[in-house]
């Protein structure tokens, strides 16, 4: 990218750009956990690698900060791998592609990565510089985050000595979050039984196009269509006028993104085609009047497609859609504490059809325990109805506000002095890896969680501000500086 150099912050981006050209996906983290093995012994860094991939390289205080109080930077290395439809992208081996556009860095086609690749970026950059006055440092990056924080989870917490927590994962520039919900994967599975196909049937493929989707803890809140839910409406209504056969059921790419697409394939008789298409008419247009100035591209459609041999039994199909159509979906509840924020919520990220069951995974998050408790119930109680089994995993706790924070009062009057304004003290619905690590270390932690100006994580529409960059890197220099 022949305009990299011109830019302010061009060893973060650098960085950056070098960090994608490694495949990260969520669990394929081996070759950029070991990239960054290599860079701390490039440059003498003391390093732990773990079982999970997680990487902590440690850099002494510079001088006149060895009695400094040692602080932790933490990102982490994974990204969310999602593509638009027709992009020719292997995220198992192909670099994601660096992109300058006026103020904004972005991919093509693909997620950027940029959640959170400018963490890992501004971890290095500092490790890199002999000119940043700062304490000891202990650059933390994890694992397996966007699945379910699989590298928080394993971590060894006598591997750190800081007790200071700077997490560089947050959206918005001059929002300094201070608390974020837990979560909890549920994933339901539908036992499938298989039958011949009877009769003269056309075999149909129903898509639901066209949706923006977006991060399921930071855009909930903007009643985005769910393409998995509005496939199980859509499938329940036309059960009521045409007895179809459903051969399967797929929507969705990540657990934690909402689902932009979704595809069954049906069979009717050649008779019933008719029917079909009239019920697809009718709720296109129910979806696009529900979802006008949200999700103005959508589309619902059908055409025909190659036969299939087997269905599902007639009692495996109204299982299936009856649990689609069920499941809790969107904002439970807002927290009447903190104007806007959602405090529960649930995702149903991706429905799968396997040989043997119909797969459902769902994001549950909530700031309130009892309340993540109660969807969690709510969700076990409705695999029981249906004879379907459930499985909770990757089960993280909230971070809890802590009234006396140093972190938070160096963070804030750092950004008043650099900005010339205050900076916003805000919780998040998302879910951060300061709750799961926080409780690692007994609530003994002093965290906050900062971060430039990102849109459309997630998505293939992702873009990072370059400007924004620039300044929140700027901004953690002279924080580091202030920690004393």
């Amino acid at each position: 990218m022949e305009t990299l150099k011109d830019l302010k912050s061009v060893e973060v981006f650098n960085f950056f750009k070098e960090m994608n050209k490694i495949p990260r996906g969520s669990g394929n983290e081996k070759a950029v956990s070991d990239w960054l093995v290599k860079f701390a012994k490039d440059r003498n860094l003391e390093v732990i690698q773990d079982e999970a991939l997680n990487v902590i390289i440690k850099k002494p205080a510079s001088k006149g900060y060895e009695s400094a109080p040692t602080v932790i930077l933490q990102g982490h290395m994974d990204m969310v791998c999602e593509k638009n439809q027709g992009t020719n992208h292997d995220f198992e081996k192909d670099p994601i592609e660096f992109i300058i556009d006026g103020d904004f860095v972005r991919a093509n086609g693909t997620t950027l990565g940029a959640d959170n690749g400018i963490a890992v970026a501004f971890a290095l950059s500092i490790l890199d510089r002999a000119d940043v006055k700062h304490p000891a440092l202990e650059v933390l990056i994890t694992t397996e985050e966007e699945t379910g924080m699989g590298g928080a989870l394993a971590l060894n917490p006598d591997h750190l000595k800081g007790r200071i927590l700077i997490n560089i994962d947050s959206e918005e520039e001059g929002v300094l979050l201070v608390s974020c919900a837990g979560g909890v994967r549920a994933r339901i599975s539908v036992p499938v039984e298989l039958e011949e196909v009877n009769g003269n049937c056309k075999a149909l493929a129903v898509k639901i196009r066209g949706l923006k989707g977006g991060h399921s803890g930071m855009e909930i809140n903007k009643e985005r269509g769910n393409s998995n839910k509005m496939m199980g409406r859509f499938l329940m209504d036309l059960n009521s006028v045409v007895d179809f056969k459903l051969a399967s059921l797929n929507g969705g790419a990540k657990m934690n993104a909402i689902p932009r697409e979704a595809d069954a394939v049906i069979l009717v008789k050649a008779e019933e085609i008719a029917k079909v298409e009239a019920k697809i008419a009718e709720w296109d247009m129910i979806f696009k009047n529900e979802l006008q100035g949200i999700d103005d591209e959508l589309n619902l459609t059908v055409e025909s497609t190659e036969a299939v041999a087997k269905v599902f039994t007639e009692d495996t199909k109204l299982n299936v859609l009856r649990a689609v159509f069920m499941i809790p979906n969107g904002v439970q509840t807002m927290s009447m504490a903190v104007s806007g924020l959602v405090q529960s919520s649930t995702n149903l990220g991706v429905v799968t059809t396997n040989a043997d069951s119909v797969e459902m995974d769902n994001a549950v998050r909530s700031s309130v325990a009892s309340l993540k408790k109660s969807i969690k119930d709510q969700m076990i109680v409705l695999a029981e109805m249906l004879g379907a089994s459930i499985e909770l995993e990757s089960d993280y706790p909230e971070w809890a506000y802590k009234a006396d924070s140093k972190i938070r009062d160096i963070f804030m009057d750092v950004y008043e002095k650099t900005f010339g304004k205050k900076a916003e003290i805000s919780a998040i619905h998302a879910g951060l890896e300061c709750g799961l690590i926080g409780d690692k270390f007994n609530g003994e932690l002093d965290q906050i969680s900062f971060g430039p100006n990102m849109f459309d994580v997630h998505t293939p529409e992702e873009k990072v501000s370059i400007s924004s960059v620039e300044r929140m890197y700027e901004y953690l220099l002279n924080v580091l500086a202030e920690v004393k």
